[in-house]
């Protein structure tokens, strides 16, 4: 009887990855994407058979891909001793499984290089999977590139991928999948505004609740790639890894490189199925924000660099009274910061400024019932600066070789331990001396020529700056910290394994914030994306929003205001304060329930909310985005609804519509409520209000299985039976 193969599927969720570990190389990866259901040896062996390579390819795709199994693409393990092997040939000497984890150790006896691979079906169906690569040579061993890569079904058409800049992050950009490769890199030092952070591929007009995806994300925020190659050989491959820079990683004999972990996720049902998988993935984390998201106050768009004691006092207050619970004071309050020109590094408080210290403030702030927070930014020194001055070997460059300043800033040595040791001891000092809540970590420039040690210096930068983190956390268990990079620069998996939130972006221009929002919470949750309300005329872009506009995009997030709100008037205040309160009633929802956007047949305006769990209840925004030119636009068909169950569908009253007409364009917009079988709302959909761009209606809806008698009107899709 012929020796059965050895083949493990890794299943959760409908999510399947089928590995064939027959030898005599490194398993093979027969299929990653749907569950195909329980499969027996026979089965399994019946599908072993059924994708093997063809004759024209002979190209087996391991978990390690190279030349020695016929891999005509980028290999998973590239480098070389002094110049010397540069190919790999590997066998395994481990394949152990447990539950749904598995971990293969390989080697290349005569090369003296081991792989370790650790692959991770995660129950939201995110497969997690890193390589470790060990020098068991009498050399040095020169690892120029290692990445973990996946197979996609060759039903995979189109890529969609993001790029952006600041105050403009996640911008969408979707091609066909063509022969060669799409490849998306990030020298920046830190995640970028331009990075992808997704890299999608789909199959022919996938859209967000329809089609098959795969997608990418490298959990780091260093320098990183990612890619999807095709070959004329082989179906598509998505892969991601850290980007090394020339010799960065120079392994002497017995030392281990590790990747950090890349995450892989597939949903048949759409870029909404996708964000759902990641979402729950985060949502599972031990160290998930488990507390309300407290609405808060940031002062940087209110006062800007200037601090004076009894204006921000007056902004505490009227934040307390608005229902506000965390204030954040910004850039400005330390030595010699009166712009942006001096004082990054001296990390004591500015007495010229600050007298008493921030005591003052800090203890109004608590009166008011509020939590405190503080901006800082650690990674970065000013050219004028004490710290500049009395360590200039402490900045990150090679010696003599200062790269041109950004925003009038240099980069620090965090991998310097003199430079880590002085960062954590001051933060531990701050944090300590006014009991902080919470820290604003920013990290306003990129990475230009980073030198550690003659070498280059990007990859010990990253892991020191984690330490940091890790440390400071360790000291101060309760302390929330913001992962902010001018914006939307630094978000990845990485960061936010130590960090509770990430600032999504500079701008609070709410047109702008609506797409940033849109295609950032692909990767991340409501309830780790920062949106604050701000000024009528937004201060990076100078466009005007109505402020139910304003309200509505920040809702669907963690909610905050960044605007002198002494200066509103009371009529504004009473929009505040109401929602502030409709915040505070939703977040349990927002910030637990599963994001939906609607496919809208109209470009131009966007149908997007959060649904229960248990598809109960739901609020939804309506928000147009430019001009439309249909008097009557598409109606608003529901997604992610429970046919069969009945809802009352209201608008928020807590938020203006935007207009006195919009009702009568939209009769069930009415404060008389509306009961819709959820299979009625999904296909038939509800009247569009005619909205101006800019402008939103936002609405719930709530699932209740009965009619009440009340004043309301029953909408049903036909007889029913009770």
């Amino acid at each position: 009887m012929p020796e059965q193969p050895r083949i493990s599927v890794l299943t959760a969720a409908g999510s399947a990855l089928i590995l064939d570990a027959t030898g005599p190389g490194l398993p093979r990866i027969l299929h990653w994407g749907g569950d195909p259901g329980l499969l027996d040896t026979a089965d399994l062996t019946g599908l072993r058979a059924a994708v093997a390579p063809s004759v024209e390819s002979r190209m087996h795709f391991t978990v390690v891909p190279g030349q020695a199994d016929g891999w005509r693409g980028r290999p998973g393990v590239s480098g070389h001793r002094d110049g010397e092997w540069p190919h790999l040939r590997f066998a395994v000497d481990e394949y152990a499984i447990e539950g749904n984890a598995l971990r293969i150790s390989a080697r290349d006896a005569d090369a003296g290089v081991a792989v370790a691979v650790q692959i991770v079906m995660e129950p939201s169906g995110v497969v997690r999977m890193r390589i470790e690569v060990r020098n068991e040579g009498d050399s040095v061993f020169t690892l120029d590139a290692a990445s973990c890569q996946l197979p996609v079904g060759g039903q995979a058409t189109e890529v969609l991928d993001f790029t952006g800049r600041w105050a403009a992050e996640r911008s969408p950009q979707r091609g066909p999948v063509r022969h060669g490769i799409t490849l998306r890199e990030s020298r920046r030092g830190k995640t970028g505004h331009d990075a992808t952070g997704l890299l999608v591929a789909g199959t022919p007009g996938f859209g967000f609740g329809a089609g098959e995806v795969w997608a990418v994300h490298a959990g780091w925020s260093g320098d990183h790639v990612h890619w999807l190659e095709r070959r004329p050989e082989a179906a598509p491959v998505l892969a991601g890894g850290e980007l090394l820079g020339p010799g960065e990683i120079r392994l002497a004999p017995g030392r281990t490189y590790q990747s950090p972990w890349i995450f892989f996720a597939w949903s048949g049902t759409g870029l909404d199925g996708l964000a759902a998988r990641l979402h729950e993935r985060l949502r599972a984390r031990a160290g998930h924000p488990r507390t309300p998201r407290r609405v808060i106050l940031n002062t940087w768009e209110a006062v800007y660099f200037d601090h004076d004691l009894g204006k921000l006092t007056e902004l505490a207050e009227c934040a307390g009274r608005l229902g506000v619970e965390l204030f954040i004071l910004d850039d400005g309050w330390f030595q010699g910061r009166r712009d942006d020109t001096a004082g990054l590094g001296d990390w004591t408080v500015d007495r010229d400024v600050w007298p008493d210290g921030l005591h003052p403030l800090v203890k109004r702030v608590r009166e008011l019932g509020m939590a405190m927070g503080l901006w800082v930014e650690p990674e970065m020194v000013s050219p004028d600066s004490d710290l500049a001055r009395e360590h200039p070997e402490w900045i990150l460059a090679a010696p003599g070789r200062l790269p041109e300043p950004e925003r009038n800033q240099l980069v620090l040595d965090v991998a310097h331990p003199d430079a880590h040791a002085y960062l954590l001891d001051h933060l531990d000092r701050l944090v300590a001396e006014y009991s902080l809540d919470y820290l604003k970590w920013d990290h306003n420039r990129d990475l230009l020529e980073a030198v550690h040690d003659g070498r280059a210096g990007v990859h010990e930068q990253t892991h020191a700056v984690y330490r940091l983190l890790e440390e400071l956390r360790a000291r101060h268990p309760g302390l929330e910290i913001e992962s902010c990079a001018g914006g939307g620069a630094r978000i990845d998996y990485g960061i936010l394994e130590r960090t509770d939130r990430v600032w999504t972006s500079d701008t609070n221009d709410a047109l702008q914030r609506q797409a940033i929002q849109r295609w950032t919470g692909l990767l991340l949750p409501p309830e780790l994306l920062g949106s604050h309300v701000g000024a009528d005329r937004a201060h990076i872009t100078g466009r005007v929003a109505d402020l139910p506009f304003r309200l509505t995009t920040a809702l669907f997030a963690h909610a905050g205001i960044e605007w002198d709100v002494t200066r509103c008037s009371p009529a504004e205040l009473d929009a505040l304060t109401a929602w502030i309160a409709v915040y505070k009633r939703l977040r349990p929802l927002i910030h637990s329930g599963r994001r939906v956007n609607a496919d809208h047949p109209d470009s131009r305006a966007w149908l997007h909310g959060v649904v229960a769990l248990d598809g109960r209840h739901g609020v939804f925004a309506y928000a147009q985005l430019d001009i439309g030119v249909d008097p009557a636009p598409p109606r608003l068909r529901l997604p992610g609804l429970d046919p069969g169950a009945i809802y009352t569908v209201t608008p928020c009253p807590e938020i203006a519509l935007p207009r006195a007409d919009v009702a009568e364009r939209a009769p069930w917009l009415a404060s008389r409520p509306v009961r819709v079988p959820g299979a009625v709302l999904a296909t038939v959909g509800l009247t569009a209000p005619f909205l101006d761009p800019a402008q939103a209606v936002l609405f719930e809806v709530r699932a209740d299985g009965q009619v009440d008698g009340g004043d309301s009107t029953m909408i049903t899709g036909g007889p029913r039976r009770e």
